[in-house]
């Protein structure tokens, strides 16, 4: 009898000992829990859609510092037939070839968006025109952004054009 007793007091411990583990454990659960659901991904979607009329305007205007700030310094960018683009100086280079095509408008509409307090992902449709034969582009975009220095930007971008692609030659 107190073998058995010994034992269940044993078991009793050992039991008691793995829920106080659990319980060490459940503020760092509860904190992150928390902020997941203080999370307000409509809120976010604003920003996001405030930071893709700065985006789009800035192309207009040729403001590329406000654009190339607007990546993280380890962003990747994947243009359209061309291998992707790495970090802010090579993102500068492309951003002034762009905007040495005379960019007129560029519109860009949110039809998806989704994620969390890490990671926030933006699709959708984008209209751009340019050039002097003022050449219209519709296509569409996925944007990645990430927290940095306490601002959402650009992790990775990704975009193109709705139009079939050119005849082989």
């Amino acid at each position: 009898m107190k073998r058995i007793l010994a034992t269940t007091f044993a078991l009793a411990l050992l039991a008691a000992g793995m829920v106080g583990c659990n319980d060490a454990k459940s503020p760092a659960n509860s904190a992150t829990k928390g902020s997941t659901l203080n999370f307000d991904l409509a809120a976010m979607r604003k920003v996001i859609e405030e930071n893709n009329s700065r985006f789009t305007k800035a192309h207009v205007s040729g403001d590329a510092p406000l654009i190339d700030n607007m990546f993280t310094r380890d962003a990747k960018v994947l243009p359209p037939e061309s291998p992707p683009v790495v970090g802010r100086t090579a993102i500068a280079k492309l951003t002034a070839d762009y905007i040495a095509f005379g960019i007129t408008e560029f519109s860009e509409e949110t039809t998806d968006f989704y994620g969390n307090e890490d990671l926030l992902i933006d699709q959708g449709n984008y209209v751009m025109v340019y050039g002097k034969e003022k050449t219209v582009e519709k296509g569409k975009y996925v944007n990645v952004w990430k927290k940095e220095d306490g601002n959402w930007k650009i992790y990775s971008n990704i975009w193109n054009t709705n139009a079939p692609a050119a005849p082989a030659k």
